[in-house]
């Protein structure tokens, strides 16, 4: 087996030891959760990561579970219990930014180096129908999803799964003055975050961390039968546009530039403190690898039905629109 671009090709990992996990008191829509902060033993557990190079593809074999302390699950929010899972993805060696982005389609954006899957969506929405357009976000604090220190959680599955920048994995991989690469895209780009030079061309400039170009809306939401009405608060996906040069990244929360791993140059992905948090498309071309049926997160109210398919004219993971 062969290494690419800095990254172990078998990673044989041991976790023990304590954590605090961050469960979320319950709540209703349209007010704020607070976290709830206790002690809880970590579970043993040996975790597999292996990383390949083979016919023009990076091939993982993970089983899925973290190399970090955890929250405790099941816990208020989310009724699932950790288990390893069995992947194997794909993506390309040499990725190629396509002519337009590819919308992630309420499925798995990309695979960390630990073989956590980035997992950015929920299955809540509005008047708990998934046909109103108006999706909770995770990370938003308005619902009870269980969510974690490291922004992860649990599927029915027994999937722990990242929503954000997955703090404990960072912790591991850190150097002083250098941006964390966490993981690979569906599409075969890395990603980093939180942090990148100030100046993207220029290794020796400072870290940063980097800005996504993603704002609130101003005014109010629709209400009525049309929407829940209030004002855009972060609540819902939907709370949020992109203004091009707003911040350091593009609409898919990447951005051109040179890293530790990549000194040459290439297109990376970055999960960041604000929305969207994990990216929410691709600037290239998702393996199919990466493609999953409707999941639920099993947290609490208001859950939703099953997830509905991509924007028209974007079939999940196919050739980027036209």
């Amino acid at each position: 087996m062969k290494t690419a671009a800095g990254v172990v090709a078998v990673l044989m990992l041991a976790a023990a030891g304590d954590s605090r996990a961050h469960g979320i008191h319950e709540t209703v829509p349209g007010t704020k959760a607070e976290p709830e902060f206790h002690l809880i033993p970590r579970a043993h557990a040996a975790i597999t990561m292996r990383i390949e190079e083979r016919e023009g593809f990076r091939v993982f074999e993970a089983d899925g579970m973290p190399d970090h302390p955890t929250g405790s699950f099941p816990n208020s929010g989310n009724p699932n219990r950790m288990s390893a899972q069995r992947y194997r993805m794909r993506v390309p060696l040499k990725p190629q930014v396509a002519p337009q982005v590819t919308p992630l389609p309420r499925g798995l954006f990309g695979i960390a180096l630990n073989g956590v899957m980035f997992d950015p969506s929920t299955a809540e929405f509005w008047n708990n129908d998934p046909r109103s357009g108006w999706n909770y976000d995770a990370l938003s604090g308005r619902i009870n999803l269980g969510i974690d220190r490291n922004n992860a959680h649990v599927q029915p599955t027994g999937a722990y799964h990242y929503h954000g920048i997955p703090t404990g994995l960072i912790a591991r991989l850190a150097q002083p003055g250098r941006p964390v690469m966490i993981g690979y895209s569906a599409d075969g780009f890395p990603m980093y975050g939180p942090q990148g030079y100030r100046m993207a061309a220029d290794p020796a400039s400072p870290l940063v961390d980097l800005r996504s170009s993603y704002r609130l809306r101003e005014g109010s939401r629709p209400g009525g039968f049309s929407g829940p009405g209030g004002h855009f608060d972060g609540s819902y996906n939907e709370d949020y546009e992109f203004v091009e040069g707003h911040g350091d990244l593009d609409r898919c929360n990447g951005r051109n530039g040179v890293t530790p791993e990549y000194p040459a140059g290439t297109y990376y992905y970055v999960v960041t403190a604000t929305f969207p948090f994990v990216p929410r498309c691709f600037a290239g071309t998702p393996d199919a690898s990466f493609r999953q049926g409707p999941v639920h997160t099993g947290g609490g109210p208001p859950g939703g039905g099953p997830r509905p398919p991509g924007p028209p004219g974007h079939a999940p993971f196919g050739p980027p629109g036209r």
